[in-house]
């Protein structure tokens, strides 16, 4: 199989930096996988997650004019199809807006009265 966008792979983890792992595909080719394409999570430290020698399946993300090769292992698990529930409640743009709207009035009127009490209300003498 050729190294083409899009392609899933297999290959063997060569070396762990910070910023990501490098992996040894076929014909001696080396891609690298960015820390943000490990896992679908926060990935703190990419050693949590692989180590040197392992064998992961990998979809090149790209390939770039000079040979490097951007690979990703999170884009290469299939992920299955989220199937709607025909009796979910669809809610509308207008419906979203309406409620976000009266949730931030809500919280600027918190914010407005803890803010004046702690500063002492209004017309407090400065003496």
């Amino acid at each position: 199989m050729s190294i083409e966008v899009g392609s899933k792979l297999q290959g063997k983890v060569t070396g762990i930096t910070n910023f990501g792992a490098f992996v040894e595909l076929e014909k001696g080719k080396t891609g690298l996988v960015h820390i943000s394409e490990v896992a679908d999570n926060y990935v703190k430290d990419i050693n949590d997650h692989l180590t040197v020698g392992d064998t992961v399946e990998v979809k090149v993300i790209n390939v770039e004019k000079d040979g490097k090769i951007g690979l990703s292992i999170k884009k290469a698990k299939e992920r299955p199809v989220r199937q709607r529930n025909p009796k979910e409640r669809q809610e509308t743009f207008e419906a979203k807006m309406s409620r976000f709207l009266k949730d931030s009035e809500d919280r600027l009127a918190s914010l407005k009265k803890h803010t004046e009490s702690k500063r002492g209300g209004r017309g407090a003498k400065r003496g």
